[in-house]
């Protein structure tokens, strides 16, 4: 099972499966804006759509603080744009 939080002092989305940390996103937040900059998920946890999980939950947690943002992370932009 996995659960997703955001750890807003360390800028970033965390997910954990069974209670360990299995991936990230990083941001940057001002003004309005949250700028997605960087996704990594534990390379033997990989292919099981972790990293998927975390940009849906920062699309929705920014959709929710009426945010707009930058995808700057290429598997964020590539999630946007409908090519992953």
């Amino acid at each position: 099972m996995s659960e997703v939080v955001d750890n807003a002092e360390a800028a970033r989305y965390e997910i954990r499966v069974d209670g360990r940390l299995a991936g990230v996103l990083e941001y940057r937040r001002s003004d309005g804006v949250v700028d997605l900059f960087h996704t990594e998920v534990e390379p033997e946890l990989r292919k099981r759509g972790l990293g998927a999980e975390l940009v849906h939950h920062a699309l929705d947690d920014a959709r929710r603080r009426n945010e707009r943002i930058i995808p700057t992370c290429p598997f964020v932009a590539a999630m946007l744009s409908g090519s992953w």
